[in-house]
């Protein structure tokens, strides 16, 4: 087991993206786990899982194993991206890499709207799929892996708009909306997001799976 170099966690969050460390901590305090909530910078030698899975719930669930396995205590991990129907559904598990360069998020955003320049059709999903791993340490546990889905359908505009969230929020606007994600305020993104929807399924299972403090 890895000493965390912060104060004593419970639960994991697999992730070094601070935007998504504030956005699953906001979620994650609203569904009651407010303390012992630790991100892999309070771990420096945790691994950097590569997503080789063909699916979000793949990813999602080789980042939480690991990162359960390194540090021994639960781990929650998510993948997710934008599916755009004219893309087919792409770029989908490529989304936080599309341009080429993991996580240069303008890059990514700018291709997509490269890509769409000449098309009027412009629907797409936000998909999000979180998992939470028990380590192998706990014993007597007949499950040890859940997984939960959320979805938030839309469109994308064909500029940027707004300088909340990241990825590319500002670029897609939910069904029946007029602003952008990135637009949005904090928790009011938080209250219909994927990621949002796809924590708050899961919060019932780290409850009962993850001991209080």
């Amino acid at each position: 087991m890895a000493d965390p170099a912060g104060p004593p966690s419970r639960l994991v969050l697999a992730t070094r993206n601070a935007g998504k460390i504030a956005e699953l901590s906001r979620i994650l305090d609203a569904a009651g786990f407010a303390d012992g909530l630790a991100g892999l910078e309070s771990f420096p030698g945790a691994p950097d899982v590569p997503e080789t899975g063909l699916t979000f719930a793949e990813n999602a669930l080789l980042k939480a194993r690991a990162i359960a396995a390194y540090t021994g205590l639960p781990a929650v991990a998510d993948d997710s991206g934008l599916c755009v129907d004219a893309l087919h559904g792409m770029p989908g598990v490529f989304s936080a890499r599309w341009s080429g360069k993991h996580g240069d998020d303008k890059a990514n955003l700018d291709l997509v709207l490269g890509q769409l320049s000449d098309v009027d059709a412009r629907g797409a999903q936000f998909v999000c799929v979180a998992a939470l791993v028990l380590p192998p340490e706990v014993h007597d546990a007949a499950r040890r892996e859940w997984t939960a889905t959320g979805v938030l359908a839309g469109s994308l505009t064909r500029a940027p708009r707004g300088s909340n969230g990241f990825g590319y929020d500002p670029i897609f606007v939910p069904e029946g909306a007029s602003l952008t994600t990135a637009e949005l305020a904090p928790g009011k993104k938080d209250a219909i997001s994927h990621r949002g929807r796809a924590f708050r399924a899961l919060a019932p299972v780290i409850a009962a799976q993850v001991s209080q403090p």
